[in-house]
């Protein structure tokens, strides 16, 4: 009982759960590098037909899906000194 109750309250307060469910439903989805299962976010979702993530975050940096061989994904630092610096247009993401 004890370690049902870890594991709900576990995938309640982490993002753990949905990013295990991610990773099994869609095999396009990664988690990058820098990150972890327990701490990255997607915050924007691919709504075609399949529901991998196009923009995501943890405590220290935000992600963007690029999907090619070379550059699966780009990452900028939260703490940057972008002008004009938005995290849901990877256009404005300086070089950092």
């Amino acid at each position: 009982m004890a370690v049902s109750v870890f594991a709900v309250a576990l995938a309640w307060v982490t993002p753990a759960f949905s990013n295990a469910l991610m990773l099994l439903t869609d095999r396009v989805s990664f988690i990058p590098r820098e990150s972890s299962i327990w701490t990255f976010e997607p915050y924007e979702i691919n709504q075609g037909s399949s529901n991998y993530w196009l923009y995501g975050e943890d405590a220290h940096r935000y992600y963007y899906f690029v999907y090619t061989p070379d550059e699966p994904y780009r990452s900028i630092a939260k703490r940057n000194q972008c002008a004009g610096f938005d995290k849901r247009d990877v256009r404005t993401w300086c070089a950092t």
